[in-house]
């Protein structure tokens, strides 16, 4: 069973969402904010369920460790606010979250919206140090349709052997795409593997990258 972890101060909220969602999730949850992130580690779920508004704590600082710390980045984060300010969800989008939901929440939009991104996960250990850096790359390759394509895509962090990084075409699980540094677009870097995957929003996916092969200069070489 998929785990989705839910940190919010509201208890009645939170019993409300066990009750809805526990047929087709295992629900952690908190009301204590300061948790959030250890309970993260501990659980290893799915997807998070994220208030903004707590006592002592803001939302916003947890919505931003948890989409950039190493061992979180990839968990999809949607957060639950109750904030009517319609700058909001374009602020939550910037900070990393995958989507906004208004209380009282839609249980109906929201399995919807866990359907589609509260995938499971394969962890890939880290055993060498990911540089946080902005890179620009051509992807080229066939994508989940059997399509050939080509694509631009952003780095958010490096490694000697390989990238997160954003891109709108969807790609397949294991499926090799051909990278190019985008500003030297006819000189390629290598082949990577497409090793994770999650939505980032309604047009971007996140793909964790590893080279299975080096043909020409990597950023960090």
């Amino acid at each position: 069973m998929r785990k989705l972890l839910v940190v919010d101060d509201d208890e009645a909220l939170r019993r409300l969402i066990r009750i809805e969602l526990s047929d087709t999730y295992e629900v952690v949850d908190s009301g204590e904010p300061e948790q959030g992130l250890a309970l993260a580690l501990e659980s290893n779920p799915d997807a998070i369920l994220l208030d903004l508004r707590m006592p002592k704590y803001s939302g916003y600082e947890l919505l931003k460790t948890f989409t950039s710390f190493s061992r979180t980045h990839m968990i999809p984060v949607i957060v639950v606010s109750g904030t009517a300010d319609g700058q909001t969800p374009e602020h939550c989008k910037q900070l990393g979250a995958t989507a906004y939901f208004e209380k009282p929440i839609d249980f109906e939009s929201l399995r919807a919206c866990l359907q589609r991104i509260a995938k499971p996960r394969v962890h890939i250990a880290r055993s060498e140090v990911r540089v946080p850096l902005r890179v620009s790359l051509i992807l080229r390759g066939t994508d989940r349709h059997g399509e050939e394509f080509e694509s631009v895509a952003t780095t958010e962090d490096v490694s000697l052997s390989g990238f997160l990084c954003d891109c709108a075409t969807e790609l397949a699980n294991e499926s090799v795409v051909d990278v190019f540094l985008a500003v030297r677009r006819n000189d390629q870097v290598g082949r990577a593997k497409i090793v994770q995957s999650s939505s980032k929003d309604g047009t971007l996916r996140r793909y964790g990258c590893c080279f299975v092969e080096k043909t020409g200069c990597w950023v960090l070489e």
